[in-house]
């Protein structure tokens, strides 16, 4: 049998207890040529024989299924799925999964740390002082301040006890939760118009649908208070970034951290290099704990459904 591995992470150390594993049950292990995510159409001449797939944030659309007739299993090394064609992958009987939790508490530690970085500039300070500068540049505190959970699950949840341990109060939309896990947190529940107008920091922690692209688009931005800030470590195209951009250079929004962007790499985002945004390269989930959950649960997850189980965070039809 023969893999594809695609997620960087992994492709790093060829010879790591990962791939260590997956050798003892496949007798070939192809290897991600470039060192980044890959396009539907790099991926194309590399699945033609492949049995399963450890797969990173690449493009599979329907195209790469069709080219990939033995295909059975693709373990998503990660919780994101809006990069694979699901009903592509269920009309071929290819069993698709993730890894669940795996990376939730690095993407809400992330998200906590940006929100600093963006209310008092660190970035900006820590540059300018490494090239001899010495400024005073006035931040803002956010002890006291509302802080706004756009999708309330597992990560929208440890930001939420986060916050609230920076003396700021959580509130939260998510119309997929019932109330009782709101109740159970303690925060108060919120249609999404109000949570705009009431958050001093907003948070975006919802997966990218077509009901959730641009969830913060220009009339939303315009609700929030002026000088609020907003994080998007979820998925890009959830913010929409021309409208952010135009309230930041108004002066309405105190600033923006971006983790993720409508295109990846972001050569062409209006928000990347703006005085006011910090920007980080999708590395939500790029801690050792967090690396090492998703390596062990993608493997599992591969090996098991290549054996015909039924693994955790199984996302199509069970075979």
């Amino acid at each position: 049998m023969k893999i594809l591995v695609t997620p960087t992470s992994l492709c790093r150390d060829p010879d790591g207890p990962g791939i260590q594993r997956l050798r003892a049950v496949f007798d070939e292990i192809v290897l991600n040529p470039h060192g980044r995510p890959l396009t539907a159409d790099e991926l194309v001449p590399l699945v033609g024989d492949v049995d399963a797939i450890v797969a990173g944030l690449d493009e599979y659309t329907a195209e790469v299924f069709d080219a990939a007739p033995r295909l059975r299993a693709l373990a998503r090394y990660g919780v994101g799925v809006d990069r694979v064609d699901l009903d592509a992958a269920a009309a071929h009987g290819v069993s698709v999964a993730r890894t669940p939790g795996a990376n939730s508490l690095a993407v809400a530690e992330l998200a906590v740390g940006l929100v600093f970085a963006v209310a008092r500039g660190i970035p900006f300070l820590d540059a300018s002082v490494r090239s001899g500068g010495w400024p005073r540049q006035e931040g803002r505190e956010l002890t006291g301040g509302v802080f706004g959970l756009i999708g309330f699950g597992a990560i929208g949840r440890l930001v939420a006890e986060r916050a609230r341990g920076l003396g700021m109060t959580p509130v939260a939309y998510d119309p997929m939760l019932p109330d009782a896990v709101f109740e159970t947190a303690g925060v108060e529940r919120l249609d999404l118009d109000t949570l705009c107008e009431r958050s001093d920091v907003v948070s975006l922690h919802v997966p990218l649908l077509p009901e959730t692209a641009h969830i913060l688009d220009a009339r939303r931005l315009a609700l929030l208070p002026k000088g609020a800030i907003v994080v998007n470590t979820a998925r890009g195209g959830l913010l929409d970034e021309a409208a952010a951009r135009a309230l930041l250079d108004e002066g309405h929004l105190h600033g923006v951290a971006i983790d993720v962007y409508e295109a990846e790499p972001p050569s062409s985002s209006p928000l990347v290099g703006h005085d006011r945004v910090v920007s980080t390269p999708h590395a939500g989930g790029h801690t050792a704990g967090a690396v090492r959950r998703m390596t062990d649960q993608s493997i599992d997850a591969v090996i098991a459904m290549i054996e015909g189980g039924v693994p955790e965070g199984l996302v199509t039809p069970a075979p």
